[in-house]
């Protein structure tokens, strides 16, 4: 029962925190930190990853359809070279990650800095339309992901209403580069499962991808429909407060 707790939670934190700019694994760390949980199977992390990624690719079809059909060439080309920087950082700067910077006091300043940086960064946002100088100030801020409590879109989106996308232009491409990134993470995982492989729970990973799925999925719906009227003030606001009680615990 304890197992199937652990599972379950993790895979709501992770439907629900991946898209929005507050940061999945900074949750997901602290929430197995602070509840005394070992560390999750790396079939369980392939599993909520591979919900969350289920569900930006049917919320977004037919964005995927036109760059499949290859109906739209532009935002195809857009998507690959936006994993570039993060593809050759994790790999040169995984097991650093891994060792040094998933702790509290790390989440805790990534947490607050970039919360600011975030709702800073909205007072910039006009409309200018996706370009490749934008394109590659949100792949060079994407790197910043695998900083535990950055957030890959808060990150991402920080850097694309910087260079002036609006909030919606910004949320949206943010979204699409999270395809890649999260085909990425997923390989690697189940690379490490493959070299080590360990006993599968079918129903355990079914159950966890479903509910990640269904959570990411209604947390982008629901992002996307109200973001004109979101002020990022109340994710900073949220940042800075998780930040405080990190460091009050530590």
């Amino acid at each position: 029962m304890a197992d199937w707790l652990q599972w379950l939670g993790l895979a709501l934190i992770q439907g629900l925190t991946e898209f929005l700019p507050i940061s999945s694994s900074a949750h997901l760390i602290l929430l197995s930190y602070f509840a005394g949980w070992e560390k999750q199977g790396l079939l369980v992390d392939i599993a909520a990853h591979f919900g969350s990624l289920l569900a930006v690719l049917l919320y977004f079809r037919k964005d995927i359809i036109e760059v499949l059909l290859g109906r739209d060439k532009t935002l195809f080309l857009y998507l690959n070279v936006s994993a570039i920087p993060l593809a050759i950082a994790g790999l040169l700067l995984a097991d650093f990650v891994d060792s040094q910077l998933r702790t509290p006091l790390i989440i805790a300043l990534a947490s607050a800095v970039l919360g600011v940086a975030l709702y800073l960064s909205q007072k910039k946002a006009v409309n200018q339309n996706l370009n490749w100088r934008i394109v590659t100030y949100m792949s060079l801020a994407q790197v910043l992901a695998l900083i535990p409590g950055a957030s890959r879109s808060g990150v991402t989106m920080t850097a694309g209403m910087w260079a002036g996308l609006s909030k919606e232009k910004a949320a949206s491409f943010s979204f699409l580069m999270a395809i890649p990134a999260i085909l990425m993470t997923t390989a690697y995982g189940a690379l490490k499962w493959y070299q080590n492989p360990a006993e599968q729970n079918i129903p355990m990973m079914l159950t966890v991808m479903t509910l990640s799925f269904v959570a990411a999925y209604a947390c982008i719906h629901f992002f996307m429909k109200l973001i004109k009227r979101i002020d990022f003030i109340w994710f900073m606001h949220y940042r800075l407060i998780l930040a405080a009680l990190i460091l009050m615990t530590i």
